[in-house]
């Protein structure tokens, strides 16, 4: 069965509490190709009962899960924007290739590769924030693999079963997409336990060093 994913965020260690905006940065591609390349193909699948659908406009490859936004002091927010736009000024831009659904635990996923690219920049926002703010939230996640979500598992008394899903997904026509990286944003990021969305900060542009 595909379990309730945000019944994990809201009691593990670090809990993200309903309606909390937390600070985040993702990668974050054009909704129109999103729902035509990514979203749109599956809907069917990820519109099932015990899922909630991750529509195009909301779809994101986290890099990095901050901090509360009201535990940020003044001037800290503007100085990591400031910091990681000089680190990613030397980061030349490249492409994420999205493999096919998988139908995980907790979601439907979207894994993307070459990691290491998109790694770099996991490496920079975190760093930066650690840096920025002392220390003092936790570095989540704590290690880093591009992906994205379809669908998550939400609380309720239907479960979808994970191998009725997967042989429905063997029948479903598609293969890997590949969407280029040019800039990563920063979002407030709250959730209601069943949909994630978010209030957008600043974008940060790849490769503008001169």
């Amino acid at each position: 069965m595909v379990d309730d994913f945000f019944e994990r965020v809201l009691t593990r260690t670090q809990a993200w509490p309903l309606g909390r905006s937390d600070l985040h940065w993702h990668i974050l591609h054009d909704p129109t190709v999103v729902e035509e390349k990514l979203s749109g193909p599956y809907r069917e699948l990820t519109s099932r009962p015990g899922l909630g659908r991750v529509e195009a406009q909301w779809l994101h490859t986290t890099l990095m899960h901050g901090g509360p936004m009201d535990e940020y002091k003044p001037g800290e927010v503007e100085a990591i924007i400031e910091r990681v736009a000089e680190q990613c000024a030397s980061i030349s831009p490249f492409e994420l290739t999205y493999e096919r659904p998988a139908i995980g635990n907790v979601a439907v996923e979207l894994a993307a590769h070459p990691g290491r690219e998109a790694r770099r920049l996991w490496e920079i926002t975190t760093n930066v924030d650690a840096e920025v703010t002392g220390g003092r939230f936790p570095r989540m996640p704590s290690a880093y693999y591009p992906h994205a979500s379809l669908a998550y598992g939400v609380a309720g008394s239907e479960r979808p079963d994970r191998l009725t899903m997967k042989v429905l997904l063997s029948d479903h026509p598609g293969g890997p997409v590949t969407l280029p990286v040019d800039r990563i944003s920063l979002v407030a990021q709250r959730h209601d336990a069943r949909f994630i969305t978010w209030t957008h900060i600043a974008d940060v542009r790849l490769g503008t060093a001169s």
